[in-house]
């Protein structure tokens, strides 16, 4: 079990809990020096007294209030452990209220709350019960480092946790953030509900830091005198890009499917790039020609079929009618070639 941060107990109306309190998380990220680029040498931070200059220990080092600009009041730990404060060893339940009711925004670092004692363990299987049973999770206040929290706990697994929680005048408000009044279609709206279905998940366990193992990798190449390992390539969205809103929903919820194995329906669009102040002109469909004019085309070309077929509208009486005319065209022109032989064999006689 990791190192207890705080000693104390639970307060649940009579009933008291003695428990330690553990960090729930730990902390994977990398940490870096701060060094001299000349020569490589460490640069490591002083507390210095601005009267004497002197380096002083942690140890030789207490805590003061400045009241005015030439008077500091001190104030020792065990003046702060003397405070005649209900919440400064315990944990004090104050409501209980359902989970759903809590913003997150004001949810902070999460803590495991562990029995001290064999003697906690009844009531702090009882609460755990009690919590799990109603639904609901325990609103709290406690004292920890020199100042009074807000806390929340609920039921992990089998254990209790305790996350610390802003005051509500901490929450700053988001009433200038909000954007103008905006029109969206129906349809917009609809395939964006189609695209969060799209990517449901029913666990998030599988997620992973793949910054921190990219900066691992960089560490370690650098280090073994070994080439850095090449960026990934890909296009980068230059930014300000007008995009079609509607493609972008329908090319999204098409990935998404395809991540997840799932055949996306044929026939949606993609992605396409719009010109700020400008429209995509429509293209115009081709009137259908005239009867008249598909027969004029066969006579004049003796390829009435191809004609016919190119100009007819799908209507089969037209089509018909065409192909009939370019036979009867064909025909005459047999006709007149005939005559034409005949002629000239008879003036050549």
């Amino acid at each position: 079990m990791p190192r207890p941060l705080w000693t104390g107990a639970i307060s649940f109306g009579l009933v008291t809990i003695p428990i330690k309190v553990v960090s729930a998380t730990e902390d994977h990220s990398i940490s870096f020096h701060q060094y001299h680029r000349e020569d490589m040498g460490r640069i490591r931070t002083r507390k210095v007294c601005e009267i004497d200059g002197e380096v002083l220990t942690q140890e030789q080092i207490g805590k003061g209030y400045e009241v005015a600009k030439d008077r500091t009041v001190p104030v020792t730990d065990e003046e702060l452990d003397r405070m005649p404060l209900p919440t400064a060893k315990a944990i004090e339940i104050v409501s209980f209220v359902d989970a759903d009711s809590i913003d997150p925004v004001r949810i902070g670092d999460s803590y495991y709350l562990a029995v001290d004692g064999q003697v906690a363990a009844k009531p702090y299987t009882l609460l755990r019960k009690a919590l799990e049973r109603s639904e609901k999770v325990a609103v709290a206040k406690f004292a920890w480092h020199n100042r009074e929290r807000l806390g929340l706990l609920r039921v992990r697994d089998d254990a209790i946790v305790l996350h610390s929680m802003r005051w509500p005048d901490e929450i700053r408000s988001p009433e200038s953030l909000a954007p103008r009044e905006t029109e969206l279609d129906e349809d917009e709206i609809e395939r964006a509900v189609q695209l969060t279905d799209s990517m449901g998940l029913d666990d998030i366990s599988g997620f992973r830091d793949r910054y921190r193992e990219a900066l691992e990798e960089l560490i370690a190449a650098k280090s073994e005198g070994k080439p850095l390992p090449a960026a990934p390539g890909g296009e980068e969205e230059e930014p300000g890009k007008v995009m079609d809103l509607m493609a972008a929903l329908n090319a999204s919820v098409k990935a998404a499917k395809e991540t997840r194995g799932e055949e996306a329906p044929a026939g949606e669009a993609t992605v396409h790039e719009m010109t700020p102040g400008r429209t995509r002109a429509r293209k115009k469909a081709a009137p259908a020609s005239k009867k008249t004019a598909a027969g004029a085309a066969a006579r004049k070309t003796g390829a009435g079929k191809t004609a016919s077929g190119k100009a007819a509208t799908g209507k089969a009486a037209t089509g018909k009618a065409a192909t009939g005319k370019a036979a009867a065209g064909k025909t005459a022109a047999k006709k007149q070639s005939a005559r034409k032989t005949a002629a000239r064999k008879r003036t050549a006689s």
